[in-house]
């Protein structure tokens, strides 16, 4: 499988140019999924689209039997992202939407991962089922969870995934929940400088409840992240508003304090209601699940990577990486391993290559048992089946998170070879799975272990529809 991999990766590095060149924002990824669709179709898979009730979401299928091996994939960009492939921000499309997460990738990587195993398991004769995961809204946080309420993951022996990184590693970390919150304030309008006192402003309630839930996060535990933004605050100044809505992401770690939180914040913004005469509507639109990690599978994960051995890039490469890092502070790049919780007794061996431009070498997982406090719809399907989580170098090391800088090497060498780097090695776990039932057993005594007591349970109530939208690549409404 490698050696194919090596040997055919240019339709798969022409597949992530073409979604990063037609960047689409989460529930709209029209083109993106049809893409990954059409070449899986080309390669023999059988191809179910719709899966929960999500136009834009698909799984693609080859083989039968078990083991039921799952790659997952994602395609969805971030609005205002949009980025020349070069080295200094310029949009291509002022205020489009661009890779700023190098979605482009993640789906990708797993296409190929999903197309080698398939050749290789027709090949060998070997019995079993791959199957990718064209899973949408990664970025809102639900697309999974949508799917996972179906029951799209149910039967899957184990599942893989990556993410583009500025480094080479499995994980054994966990992340937080999230809950998605929209909150419509409904007020009475008035002319704002003739007739103020007949008013009843929207948007004032929605200034005061964002007060209170600034507030509210010196009253809540270190893991849990509160964040809004104001999607309606009226059209004109000289107009009191009617009506205004603030949208709120809340994290926490474990499905009772989201709860727990998530209520005290409603409180707050009945409060805010009560103070300015106003009423308000909560509306629950989306959550996702923390991670379980598979400390088994991260291993084979990391054993495959080192036998791959490290990305070597180009002087033209490091080049590039450099004057990207240019942009922002040198420290930005040395404080990356902090940022993201290196021990003590691993920090050593990562100055070394915290102050490069780019970092080829494969590091093993050293955040077992820590809990960052991001967030990931992936975290629904760890409680479903096994799940192995892998980063691989794809970006400048100064990078921001959700930048133009991310969007400039997601489009060329440097992403595409952490993209092939992390096929490789999922494919080659894969092969394992397939080829070593004690490794897939202990995958899967491990994860009967963690959720032993307290079983999967969708945070999305069954009364929440999953986004629809009329797809016009597909036809579908």
């Amino acid at each position: 499988m490698i050696e194919w991999l090596d040997q055919n990766d240019t339709q798969f590095i022409e597949l992530a140019d073409a979604i990063w060149r037609t960047p689409e924002v989460a529930w709209h990824e029209f083109t993106s999924s049809k893409l990954q669709a059409v070449l899986l179709e080309e390669h023999g898979f059988r191809i179910r689209w719709d899966v929960g009730g999500i136009s834009t979401a698909f799984v693609a299928e080859w083989g039968e039997g078990r083991p039921i091996i799952g790659v997952l994939g994602e395609y969805d960009a971030l609005a205002g992202l949009s980025q020349k492939l070069q080295t200094e921000q310029e949009p291509l499309v002022e205020g489009a939407p661009g890779h700023g997460c190098g979605h482009n990738l993640l789906g990708t990587g797993g296409v190929a991962t999903a197309v080698a195993v398939r050749r290789w398991l027709e090949t060998s004769g070997t019995r079993g089922t791959i199957r990718y995961y064209g899973c949408p809204a990664e970025e809102q946080l639900s697309g999974k969870t949508f799917m996972a309420r179906e029951g799209a993951f149910d039967d899957l022996d184990a599942a893989l995934n990556f993410h583009p990184d500025k480094l080479n590693c499995p994980s054994k970390g966990s992340a937080v929940g999230v809950y998605d919150l929209v909150f419509r304030f409904r007020g009475r309008t008035a002319h704002a400088g003739g007739s103020p006192h007949l008013g009843r402003s929207a948007l004032d309630a929605v200034e005061l409840m964002n007060v209170g839930a600034n507030y509210l996060r010196e009253h809540v535990t270190e893991k849990v992240r509160i964040h809004y933004v104001i999607t309606d605050g009226g059209r004109l100044p000289n107009v009191v508003p009617e009506t205004a809505d603030v949208w709120y992401f809340v994290r926490a770690h474990e499905r009772s304090e989201l709860d727990s939180v998530a209520e005290r914040l409603k409180k707050v913004a009945d409060g805010a209601a009560l103070m300015t005469e106003t009423t308000c509507t909560c509306t629950f639109r989306g959550a996702c699940s923390n991670v379980l990690s598979n400390v088994v599978l991260a291993d084979a994960q990391y054993a495959n990577m080192e036998e791959l051995g490290p990305i070597e890039f180009t002087s033209d490469e490091l080049e590039y990486a450099a004057r990207v890092n240019s942009a922002f502070p040198e420290e930005d790049a040395r404080t990356m391993f902090t940022a993201m919780r290196v021990p003590a007794e691993w920090r050593d061996r990562v100055s070394g290559v915290c102050g490069r431009p780019l970092i080829g070498e494969n590091f093993p997982a050293w955040d077992e048992e820590q809990i960052s406090t991001g967030s990931t719809d992936v975290g629904d399907v760890s409680w479903i089946t096994p799940l192995s989580m892998l980063r691989t170098a794809c970006f400048a090391t100064a990078s921001p998170g959700h930048s133009w800088a991310i969007v400039a090497t997601a489009g060329m060498s440097i992403g595409h070879k952490g993209m092939m780097h992390a096929a490789k090695t999922m494919a080659a776990t894969a092969y394992d799975l397939y080829t070593k039932p004690d490794l897939l057993a202990a995958a899967r005594a491990e994860h009967a272990r963690a959720t032993e007591g307290h079983p999967y349970s969708c945070p999305i109530p069954d009364e929440i529809p999953a986004p629809r939208v009329a797809n016009p690549v597909r036809g579908v409404q």
